[in-house]
């Protein structure tokens, strides 16, 4: 694969997590929002999938979800929204699952 069509793949996985943090203000409503990121990740794991996709996905709604619920209880962060366990927005973790899905894939690329 040729660098601009990394560069441009890798740009479209670096908008597309701008894309859904604009939403956040917009969807005020965390079911709502939770249940349109999950779309985008359905999406996204049907567009090309690859190995270990579905790992990099439960390492992000997990591991970050364990590590924001530390930090929220340590006072280091505070959330506004607390749908979650009354301490972080509910789709938070779906946020960093896709964040991790698509820095796995730009990973990748950028390995080849």
């Amino acid at each position: 694969m040729d660098m601009t069509k990394i560069l441009s793949t890798v740009t479209f996985y670096f908008l597309s997590i701008l894309i859904l943090i604009s939403f956040i203000p917009a969807v005020q409503d965390d079911v709502l929002l939770t249940l349109i990121y999950l779309l985008c990740i359905a999406l996204l794991l049907r567009i090309q999938p690859e190995k270990y996709d579905v790992v990099a996905l439960c390492i992000g709604i997990i591991g970050i979800t364990l590590s924001e619920l530390f930090f929220v209880s340590t006072g280091v962060e505070k959330f506004l929204r607390t749908s979650l366990f009354d301490l972080i927005p509910l789709w938070l973790p779906f946020l960093w699952g896709y964040a991790f899905i698509t820095i796995k894939r730009s990973l990748n690329l950028l390995r080849k």
